[in-house]
């Protein structure tokens, strides 16, 4: 039992270090104290709405600051207890045990509170793939990064929904939009934006050369409907078609897919699996409402910059990640320097170490 309550222990630590990485706890208690004092002061609720800022501000820090010193507190003591404690003590260790188990709980809480405190993270997710250079072989890595995410979500028990895929003849797909329902969906998978590498022997290549391909990956957040984005109607081009699919009898064959373009900002977005023509419109006019409303967020955010910043080519030198299977394994995120030589168990979903690296060090940055 005591070797169990060290693995725990071990656990803690790490969710710990992780934790002061992204907690200032000195500013955090310079901010509530400062707070504080202004707070007493007479004047304070003269203005209302700077008063009601500050009120939350602290309530903020005050939300990490307490489990936080809660955390470091419950660690340093147990660390204590079980050095001192004999093994046939099986009351206490027990007892240990317990709080060791909620503590990881708390722990494993605040660090999600923390990493995923964006505006948007807890909204769902429009993920969309593009196979770039590389021929075939991209085409039949975005098919593969499809089936990463699906599996991804899934594990989650997030709400998986295809709205639109076109299919290369030959083998894979050239483009797929995924929409991914679930809290927090957005916050996880914006670290998936960029440019994904994928080095192999070449199924396509009768020679069995390696070849590298290259897709891209664009993850927005759903927004909600109470968001000022206006759309004007004499704005859209809107197109209806025949749904496309691999062929067979589930093929929808009735002119149900849309198609929509923002004439001013030649955004376009398709939509093309839900049931109904009206369906697939109101599905893409969310779509084109959250384009939108990112634009608008850089457009705030990098005002130096132009409005619609020019993206990054799918090809050498781009890449945010690469995964390679020849001639060895590995999967490695040039951002964080993440890397992992268990390649299938990431194509086949398992890709939260990356996403965590990512947003550790997003956050101390």
């Amino acid at each position: 039992m005591k070797a169990q309550i060290l693995e725990k222990i071990k656990e803690l630590e790490k969710l710990f270090n992780d934790l002061r990485k992204v907690i200032d706890e000195s500013l955090l208690k310079e901010k509530i104290n400062s707070i504080q004092n202004e707070m007493a002061r007479e004047n304070f609720w003269e203005d209302q709405k700077t008063a009601n800022k500050k009120i939350k501000e602290l309530k903020r820090a005050k939300s990490l600051l307490e489990p936080f010193n809660e955390i470091k507190r419950g660690l340093e003591d147990n660390k204590e207890f079980v050095n001192l404690v004999s093994e046939d003590d099986i009351q206490f260790l027990t007892q240990i045990e317990k709080e060791l188990t909620s503590l990881l709980k708390k722990a494993k809480n605040l660090k999600l509170e923390v990493l995923l405190d964006g505006e948007y993270d807890q909204n769902n997710a429009i993920l969309s793939i593009n196979s770039g250079a590389g021929g075939i072989d991209a085409c039949d890595w975005a098919q593969i990064l499809l089936r990463m995410y699906t599996r991804w979500a899934e594990d989650k028990n997030y709400e998986v929904k295809t709205l639109d895929i076109l299919y290369e003849p030959e083998a894979g797909i050239k483009n797929a939009v995924l929409y991914i329902k679930g809290l927090y969906a957005y916050g996880f998978l914006k670290s998936e934006t960029g440019v994904h590498r994928l080095v192999r022997i070449s199924p396509f290549d009768a020679n069995k050369r390696r070849h590298t391909s290259f897709a891209s990956v664009e993850v927005i957040p759903e927004v909600e409907k109470d968001i000022d984005i206006q759309i004007r109607e004499e704005d859209l081009k809107i197109e209806t078609f025949r749904s496309s699919g691999p062929g067979g009898q589930h093929v929808n064959v009735t002119d149900s897919a849309v198609r929509i373009t923002h004439i001013p900002t030649q955004i376009t977005v398709t939509c093309q699996n839900e049931r109904s023509q009206y369906q697939n419109k109101q599905m893409a006019l969310k779509i084109l409402k959250a384009k939108l409303f990112e634009l608008e967020q850089k457009k705030i955010k990098e005002k130096i910059e132009s409005i619609k910043p020019q993206k990054m080519k799918i090809e050498w030198g781009s890449q945010i990640r690469s995964y390679i299977l020849h001639p060895y394994t590995l999967v490695k995120d040039h951002r964080t320097n993440f890397e992992t030589p268990k390649v299938e168990e990431v194509l086949d979903g398992k890709i939260d170490d990356f996403i965590e690296a990512y947003l550790l060090k997003s956050k101390s940055a």
